[in-house]
């Protein structure tokens, strides 16, 4: 008895937490519709409240909103936002013509922190399809534990473990490593560069808001942040995150 009411319940929280997200992403796509529509009959200031609200409370956005909400705020004469909103889209689609509107926006020819090499894009690709990749080496390693069940008699070797293990340690990298480094837009004016973080530390560089920096950790007020393939530190609060 006890074992039926524990099935129950557990389909019964499957069957909620699957209902919830389907919920969630319908009233979600709902209030992306209607604020592109608010936009498209040029209502820009209403459509921005229901952009903001996505973005900065659920955490929802796509491409396409990006660059709305960087047109609306550059309408408005906010071009820090607008800078930020396009540099967040350029984390997702990195296009040169976003860091030329960047430049112009923010009148400055030289920003740093925009430069893809060729084996960013790749990486950028694989973790794009982190959980693809990563629900693939699990389903593997499930066949292959099965597999090590059932024929338990005959893998009676330790060589037979070595595809189980080495599935494992695979699923282990794409879970933990496959992941884009978190990015941040320089939003300060002026930002100070530090090589330690600390105020009596060395000053590498004062710069003005729209370089992009990789964040690499966090430390009480201080963001490390790599600078010209060099370790530095930068208040939290001259940083907004991507």
């Amino acid at each position: 008895m006890q074992n039926s009411k524990a099935i129950f319940l557990t389909k019964f929280s499957i069957i909620l937490s699957v209902f919830l997200q389907s919920f969630n992403c319908q009233a979600n796509t709902i209030e992306l519709q209607r604020a592109d529509s608010l936009f498209n009959t040029n209502n820009y200031q209403e459509a921005m409240v229901f952009y903001e609200n996505m973005l900065d409370n659920e955490q929802v956005f796509s491409p396409a909103m990006l660059l709305k909400m960087a047109f609306i705020s550059e309408g408005k004469g906010d071009f820090s936002k607008a800078s930020f909103y396009l540099a967040k889209y350029y984390d997702i689609n990195p296009n040169p013509r976003v860091i030329t509107k960047i430049k112009t926006l923010t009148e400055q020819p030289n920003l740093v922190g925009y430069e893809i090499s060729d084996g960013d894009r790749f990486f950028k690709f694989l973790s794009d399809l982190q959980q693809e990749i990563t629900g693939v080496f699990v389903v593997l390693l499930l066949i292959s534990i099965i597999s090590l069940l059932i024929f338990k008699e005959k893998a009676n070797k330790p060589k037979y473990y070595l595809p189980t293990l080495f599935l494992i340690f695979l699923a282990f990298i794409a879970n933990n490593f496959l992941k884009e480094p978190s990015t941040g837009i320089v939003t300060g004016s002026p930002t100070i560069i530090m090589d330690k973080p600390t105020a009596g530390g060395k000053l590498i560089k004062n710069v003005d808001p729209g370089h992009r920096v990789i964040i690499k950790s966090s430390k009480d007020i201080w963001y490390e942040i790599e600078w010209g393939k060099q370790k530095a530190f930068v208040k939290k609060e001259s940083i907004t995150k991507l």
